[in-house]
């Protein structure tokens, strides 16, 4: 007969699990990961919540554990760009987790959020002791700057039709999900491009079946028309 875990038990193992399957924690050994995992604390917050914005001191690494967030910055005219969408398993927070300093960008939960944070206090005693730790944190940066930089270059080099098709795709695999959680002003300051353009396209694609524009949300109806179009195909 199978027996059931109290609540806060079954919370601690889940918080365990998710230590040992992340490819940053999931290195560390049973002792460490039973030692972070008591520093640890899980913050729920609610869907458009900010959890920190651009300049505020950054003293904590976050891992989400359900959900999603969006990173983003405003502009002092207050229009703002989106960096990036993360989900369960990413981390964030941690360019200044690491140098001490200041958030260099707002995140704002995209959906209800369940998040893993872990004090600035806590968690470099374990890079300056475990080089693959540090390891481990230098490819997640180096990920971010590639796509950063296939962001910039997919702006600036590609059509419209192709560069939304190509986001459309990514933003749903993030999320795993064919549902994406993101307004289309949202997604026309991903690829850089003006709202009304963008808004055309998707309507064309609403037409011909391809998505379904719901409020606030865009549903892939046909990924695979739509890789073709990414791909460069008509």
């Amino acid at each position: 007969m199978k027996t059931e875990l109290p609540a806060h038990q079954l919370q601690i193992a889940k918080r365990l699990a998710f230590f040992r399957g992340h490819p940053i924690f999931g290195i560390l050994g049973p002792d460490l990961l039973q030692q972070l995992r008591s520093h640890a604390r899980v913050r729920t917050i609610e869907r458009g919540a900010t959890i920190f914005a651009k300049g505020d001191p950054g003293a904590s690494l976050f891992a989400i554990l359900e959900g999603q967030v969006k990173v983003i910055s405003f502009s002092a005219q207050g229009k703002y760009a989106v960096f990036n969408v993360l989900s369960a398993g990413d981390i964030f927070g941690e360019i200044a987790l690491l140098d001490g300093g200041e958030r260099t960008a707002d995140v704002i939960t995209i959906t209800d959020c369940k998040l893993l944070v872990i004090e600035r206090r806590d968690f470099l005693p374990l890079v300056h002791s475990r080089p693959d730790v540090a390891q481990k944190l230098i490819e997640v940066l180096c990920g971010r700057l590639r796509n950063t930089s296939r962001q910039v270059e997919e702006v600036m080099f590609l059509d419209l039709s192709t560069k939304l098709a190509r986001t459309l795709l990514r933003l749903a695999e993030t999320a795993g999900s064919q549902r994406i959680a993101l307004t289309q002003t949202e997604i026309a300051q991903i690829i850089g491009a003006s709202r009304e353009s963008t808004n055309k396209q998707l309507r064309d694609w609403e037409n011909l079946k391809l998505i379904q524009l719901e409020r606030g949300e865009i549903v892939l109806v046909n990924p695979g028309a739509l890789t073709t179009i990414a791909e460069g195909g008509a």
